[in-house]
């Protein structure tokens, strides 16, 4: 049964491997799903989906492949007698729950009832004991008390006691075009690391101490080592004010998320485009700026270049010399970034707007064109794309 729903995971676009799937049948072994498919669903997921992007598609897949056996599973009860089902089912009713269920004459009855108020009733109704309403006695309705009913519309149980529940679930869908967390920010980003240990050996280094004692006739040799760190260099300018207004908080996680993932990270604001200088502190970017040239000698070529801007502005503030709109530039906007470009050859332009709306904005075209195409947004899935670029 679980080969095809591998292969139907795979089919339908999910990255599980032969790996997880044996996990999933040595937890199944353990028992950690007997008898509950709601059990064996959240088992499935846990151990197949590597992607957090992915799990609506995986609900998607799951829900096609066992829908059709649950209802294989149906049919093979059509020939039990109706009569046995009820009597095994009354095994398991205290004589209160059989009372009860008496009340309107058993289910069927109640089922009727409804259907006949359905047709006759034709505007809301509140209190009483009879009609499809709220905060009454009626058997039918919401937010009421009746011993044995249906609950409508209501959103979520309160005296524990309806015999169909008929509320309307809503749940959103995840996909990979939704607006970063911080959490998932570091995710994406941990797809740019290189492992190295530099410095001082300041580290217990467990398994060579042991193999060393042991070569050692016992004697202990303690071994120490480097701190292990991500060697990948960062690079990130940040557009900051004016339209950029509307992005500050993703722009803040950005910030955050790759503050605590790479170790060589440095980083200056500009606004709108790049020019001859930068800044480190908004409230004295008046007083303490950065020359671009200086940085670009600064730095070396392996540092990898990020710019983070939303790309708007008038297209005069990237190719005119004296576009911008708050100094006047002797240079236009490319000229510095063909510069940076050229001192920093990984380099990306993440853009919090959508996709769909940079061929509307004339600006927007001119950057991707001058970074060659190396413009994505910044979402989950743009993201996973810009740190393969910059690998």
């Amino acid at each position: 049964m679980l080969i095809p729903f591998f292969y139907q995971l795979r089919a339908g676009g999910m990255k599980t491997s032969i790996t997880e799937m044996l996990t999933l049948l040595e937890a199944m072994r353990e028992g950690l799903a007997r008898h509950s498919v709601d059990e064996f669903y959240y088992l499935s997921r846990a151990c197949l989906v590597k992607d957090e992007a992915q799990l609506d598609r995986f609900d998607r897949i799951f829900s096609a492949y066992f829908r059709g056996l649950s209802e294989s599973l149906r049919d093979l009860t059509q020939d039990i007698p109706e009569e046995w089902l009820r009597r095994q089912a009354e095994l398991f009713l205290s004589e209160e729950e059989k009372a009860q269920i008496q009340a309107m004459g058993g289910i069927e009855a109640l089922m009727k009832a409804l259907r006949a108020r359905l047709e006759e009733q034709d505007e809301r109704h509140e209190g009483g004991n009879r009609w499809i309403g709220t905060a009454g006695t009626s058997p039918f309705g919401a937010y009421g008390y009746n011993p044995e009913g249906v609950r409508i519309g209501q959103a979520s149980s309160r005296n524990r006691s309806a015999v169909k529940v008929w509320d309307r679930r809503e749940y959103r869908n995840l996909d990979d075009s939704v607006e970063l967390g911080t959490r998932n920010i570091k995710i994406a980003l941990r797809r740019l690391r290189k492992f190295a240990r530099e410095g001082a050996a300041d580290q217990l280094d467990l398994p060579d101490t042991i193999d060393k004692t042991a070569r050692n006739a016992g004697m202990l040799d303690i071994r120490m080592v480097a701190e292990r760190h991500n060697a990948v260099k960062l690079l990130l300018c940040l557009d900051v004010g004016g339209s950029m207004d509307d992005h500050v908080r993703v722009c803040e996680e950005l910030f955050s998320a790759a503050r605590s993932e790479f170790k060589h990270l440095e980083y200056f604001y500009f606004h709108n485009f790049i020019y001859e200088y930068f800044w480190k502190d908004n409230r004295r970017r008046h007083s303490e700026r950065f020359a671009t040239l200086d940085i670009t000698h600064k730095y070396a070529s392996d540092y990898k270049l990020v710019f983070v801007g939303d790309a708007t502005m008038s297209p005069y503030e990237v190719v005119y010399a004296g576009g911008s709109v708050e100094h006047w530039n002797d240079e236009p906007g490319a000229v510095w970034m063909q510069r940076l470009l050229h001192a920093f050859p990984k380099a990306i332009w993440l853009n919090p707007e959508p996709r769909q709306r940079w061929n509307y904005t004339p600006s927007t075209k001119i950057i991707r064109e001058l970074i060659s195409n190396r413009m994505y947004p910044l979402t989950i899935a743009g993201l996973d794309e810009g740190m393969k670029k910059l690998r």
